[in-house]
């Protein structure tokens, strides 16, 4: 499995545009539908989170594993409500949809931040602020990244 990783910044032009960084295409290239991003407002920032078809199906069964009737279910099923499924074009770019520029502040230049399984996309100073402050709770809090075998 390929991840998403490492930060970029791009410029988003006047009709909405903005190019999708070549090793997040490549990342994309191995999922079942190789040519589409999916792109949703975070629930937990004002920034846009992006994943691509695969990880999309495994979303919907752990869903499934939720009571189907369960408050929780509903709510966390709004996510494919707001979630928008773009098409990269020839050239390596999406039109993000105005909503989303709204909702992460995106103006001029997007940020591409690698999550691993997933990306989000920030307005770049607002990262820079999200970063700095999550480095000084992870420092604080002592956190590490568990082991897979522990």
């Amino acid at each position: 499995m390929e991840l998403f990783l490492s930060t970029f910044v791009n410029r988003v032009d006047r009709k909405g545009r903005v190019s999708v960084p070549a090793t997040f295409r490549s990342t994309l290239a191995t999922h079942r539908l190789p040519n589409q991003v999916v792109l949703m407002p975070s629930f937990k920032y004002e920034a846009i989170d992006g994943t691509g078809s695969d990880h999309l199906a495994e979303m919907m069964e752990g869903l499934a594993t939720l009571d189907q009737y369960s408050d929780r279910r509903d709510d966390l099923t709004l996510v494919f409500a707001d979630s928008r499924s773009l098409q990269i074009d020839g050239d390596g770019r999406i039109v993000l949809p105005d909503d989303l520029k709204s909702h992460a502040h995106i103006d001029g230049e997007v940020a591409f931040v690698g999550l691993g399984r997933m990306f989000q996309m920030w307005e770049p100073g607002r990262f820079t602020r999200h970063r700095t402050a999550a480095r000084e709770r992870s420092r604080r809090d002592g956190a590490t990244i568990p082991s897979a075998g522990r």
